[in-house]
């Protein structure tokens, strides 16, 4: 996976739904010509040479941050003879390039651009013919290369983390990212993923810090000036994209499975919660393993966690590597459930098998590793958390593809794209996996897990396309899928469905029109229908832009429920009146039949229907649709409360779910009977969750300011996470310069998502407080944080809050800040 999306891990749709910018809108506002790079067939790379063995002698200078490599690498032709090849190395110096004969080194002339390295071989070599290349180098990763910044955040390769010592508190680390192609930065290779090499890594490096890499530990040596050499083997094939390193001061927990290693890798800090953080993986390797038909394929599977990732995680082969957001202490963990991390766990897991074990060919075929990967994280919350967690997983990625109608136009396997980066993006992770959803249920799980395993089998340690992948279905199954996937793999879009129905009482007909906006796409569709206490169900296939259908029945039937196994990816406009949907939140079985009614009673909520539903739905047995429903009542709704409050003061003090029980704290803090509950709220700021005391915290505050300031300082100190959000956005509130050290501090350190949570609160405090200075340092943040997420609108969301910014600092004859809030706007409108 390298996006940053899902439990803290933030896609582009997921930063513009949480902003409010539609991609739409982003989209019209940044109407260019046509980019001529849009016109280049991404062909799969040509093999001339194949990788067959890599060999690294790497140490690092941190004061400079370089790496100092040697590297032998051994290559053959692929297939034609030839005398000549080129490496991918960016940004490096070059000492020595030579050919192995007979133990000694051999030089070679090579032409080298900063980008790659052209190497004249001292012959000709035919397929049948080894030969072994020595490389002397040394990478800077930290140092701008030509042609593009390839030192920007997203593409060195190699990372140093706080190699001086310069920020107290804050680990040395060293790692790599390799996707797509910047293993090359580190050294010199064929750096596309359709290659496959063993690999050996002698990292040296300070004898008081822990190494990891891919595969074995073969020998740790100890040096004479305190430096340790590690050995690290990897005895099976895989793409240099997926090769490793880490390097600092990790506790390791060691686990197990079936004999094989399962290690967990954390700061000191976060050690005694190994278990809680990373338990699941050794049944997760099983589950997967007898589902997939395919054992877990390696010899070892570890993850570990680094400061300053740059994505949500990346699934190198035998060592996962993940972001700080995974890690926590057991009172931070109870607040978080199946989307804040666990699901990410299963999904870098699960592309061991698909994108390491078998790796796409092209970056245009990433649907065969990152689909799948995210298509696990519905199989394991099925398998471990039952069907309704999976199904509000599922809905959660169909929604974010669907809110965000500029995928639309983007096929699911693509030829043509600006960027390799580009790819990576909801349409290959969240709409791809429904589409696997959608396949799974098409052909039955049998038969689609039959397919899944002879796929992997067949190109087991090679390289998959999509065609494989319909050829291995279609052997499973016997059915032919060229319909399937010419239309959900090659086209692109989504059906846009219109449903309405008709009862004719003469002739006791139900008459059910279905249409569809745009293009036709071929459904097959499940309906039941419900009457007099049955349930009867009808298969049918939707061939066409509008089809209707008629059932003749005894009586008026009590719902029509079309796609009532709710997998079908589309958009859908569904014509029910608001006591069906009543009746199918009451009747039909799935969390979809559920969150539908939901939201028809959200759009209805004068109705009498549509309230019972919400206070049906405040008792949900399911936690997100009890979130869903409080997070959709109005405090000021006189009606709907007279029902709703008592319930959900029933939820404030006794609910089971964390998240549940601060939403309806929160909720009543925004409701009139607020000032009578300043005593539950007190007394839940002594709950162990930290959601929970943020959301009292802040309702108190919200009623007594004073006092609830008060509060907020004494929960300084060893606040995390939401608590820290909540007395964040006390100060922003009600705060003064007394509280601005702690408030700029922390939202400095805060991830991406917590920044927009909080940034409401933050320019409210800027635009109030009295030294100039303080507003100038909190303006500098946020004019930053917009230019780093300007692609991703919220440029434009930045200057909207510093333009309220600078009005508060007029009223307060703030000419200087005014000034500096002026230019920082235009900085924002001018960068690139």
């Amino acid at each position: 996976m390298k996006i940053d999306q899902k439990c803290c891990l933030w896609t582009v749709a997921g930063l513009l739904l949480f902003i409010g910018v539609s991609a739409t809108d982003k989209a019209n506002a940044q109407t260019k010509p046509e980019d001529p790079l849009m016109r280049i067939y991404r062909e799969t790379p040509v093999r001339i040479n194949d990788l067959i063995h890599t060999r690294l002698d790497v140490s690092f200078d941190y004061k400079k941050r370089h790496l100092y490599g040697k590297e032998w690498v051994t290559i053959k032709p692929h297939f034609y003879p030839t005398d000549t090849l080129r490496l991918d190395a960016k940004g490096m110096d070059i000492k020595t390039v030579a050919i192995v004969k007979n133990g000694k080194n051999v030089p070679l002339d090579y032409k080298y651009d900063q980008l790659s390295l052209a190497i004249n071989l001292d012959k000709v070599y035919k397929n049948t013919e080894n030969y072994t290349l020595y490389i002397e180098y040394t990478a800077k990763p930290d140092e701008p290369k030509p042609g593009k910044d390839l030192a920007t955040s997203e593409s060195k390769g190699l990372y140093f983390i706080n190699p001086d010592s310069t920020v107290k508190d804050k680990p040395v680390q060293i790692w790599t990212d390799g996707e797509p192609e910047n293993s090359s930065a580190w050294f010199p290779t064929i750096d596309k993923p359709g290659q496959k090499t063993t690999d050996e890594i002698n990292m040296t490096v300070p004898a008081k810090y822990v190494t990891l890499s891919n595969g074995r530990l073969a020998s740790q040596k100890k040096n004479a000036d305190g430096t340790r050499t590690d050995t690290w083997k990897m005895e099976l094939p895989h793409s240099p994209y997926l090769f490793m390193m880490a390097v600092g001061d990790f506790k390791i927990y060691h686990d197990k499975w079936r004999g094989k290693e399962v290690n967990y890798y954390l700061e000191p800090k976060y050690a005694p919660y190994a278990k809680e953080i990373f338990g699941d993986t050794p049944e997760m390797m099983d589950f997967f393993s007898k589902t997939l038909g395919v054992d877990y394929p390696w010899n070892k599977y570890s993850q570990i966690v680094v400061r300053d990732y740059i994505s949500g995680a990346m699934e190198n082969t035998t060592a996962t590597l993940h972001g700080t957001y995974i890690q926590g202490t057991t009172r931070e963990l109870a607040d978080r459930y199946y989307d804040a991390g666990r699901s990410t766990i299963a999904h870098e897991l699960f592309h061991q098998w698909f994108g390491d074990y078998v790796t796409a060919k092209s970056w245009s075929h990433i649907t065969v590793g990152e689909s799948f990967a995210n298509f696990s994280e519905v199989l394991w919350a099925e398998h471990k958390y039952g069907q309704d967690v999976a199904d509000d997983h599922n809905n959660a990625d169909l929604e974010l593809y669907l809110d965000n109608p500029e995928y639309a136009d983007k096929d699911l396997v693509r030829f043509y794209y600006r960027k390799i980066e580009d790819v990576f993006d909801p349409v290959s992770y969240q709409k791809g996996g429904r589409i696997l959803n959608m396949l799974r249920q098409y052909l039955g799980g049998q038969a689609f897990y039959k397919g899944l395993n002879i796929y992997l089998k067949t190109n087991a340690f090679k390289t998959g396309e999509t065609q494989q992948l319909r050829l291995a279905m279609e052997e499973a199954s016997g059915k032919d899928l060229n319909w399937f996937f010419n239309q959900w793999y090659f086209g692109a879009g989504h059906p846009f469905l219109d449903i309405s129905y008709k009862w004719d009482g003469k002739t006791q007909t139900v008459y059910l029109n279905q249409t569809q906006q745009g293009k036709a796409f071929i459904l097959p569709l499940s309906i039941d229908v419900y009457m007099g206490g049955k349930k009867e169900r009808h298969m049918i296939w939707m061939n066409s832009k509008s089809d209707t259908l008629s059932y003749q029945l005894s009586a008026k039937p009590q719902l029509v429920n079309v796609d009532a196994d709710k997998n079908t990816l589309s958009q859908k406009t569904d014509h029910k009146s608001i006591e069906e949907f009543l009746f199918q939140y009451q009747n039909a079985p799935l969390y979809m039949d559920r969150y539908e009614a939901i939201n028809a009673a959200v759009a209805n909520k004068k109705e009498e229907a549509a309230q019972k539903i919400l206070v049906l739905a405040l008792q949900d047995k399911y936690y997100g649709l009890r979130l869903k429903a409080l997070n959709s009542i109005d405090p000021e709704n006189n009606s709907l409360n007279e029902a709703a409050l008592p319930v959900i003061l029933k939820l404030a003090k006794s609910d089971e779910n964390n998240l549940v029980k601060a939403a309806a704290i929160q909720l009543i803090g925004n409701a009139k009977i607020a000032p009578q509950q300043l005593e539950l709220f007190r007394s839940e700021l002594k709950n162990q969750s930290f959601a929970v005391m943020g959301a009292s915290l802040s309702a108190f505050a919200d009623v007594d300011h004073a006092e609830g300031l008060k509060m907020a300082k004494t929960y300084e100190k060893g606040s995390t996470d939401r608590l820290v959000s909540a007395i964040i956005g006390v100060y922003g509130k009600y705060g003064q310069d007394t509280e601005w050290e702690y408030v700029y501090k922390n939202f400095q350190e805060a991830n991406s998502r917590s920044k927009i949570a909080m940034m409401k609160d933050f320019t409210g405090m800027l635009a109030k407080l009295k030294n100039p200075e303080y507003t100038q340092q909190g303006v500098t943040v946020v004019k930053n944080f917009g230019i780093r997420l300007k692609e991703y609108g919220f440029g434009d969301k930045a200057i909207e809050d510093l333009n309220r910014v600078k009005e508060g600092r007029k009223k307060l004859n703030d000419d200087a800040s005014v000034q500096f809030i002026e230019g920082a706007i235009k900085e924002i409108k001018e960068a690139k």
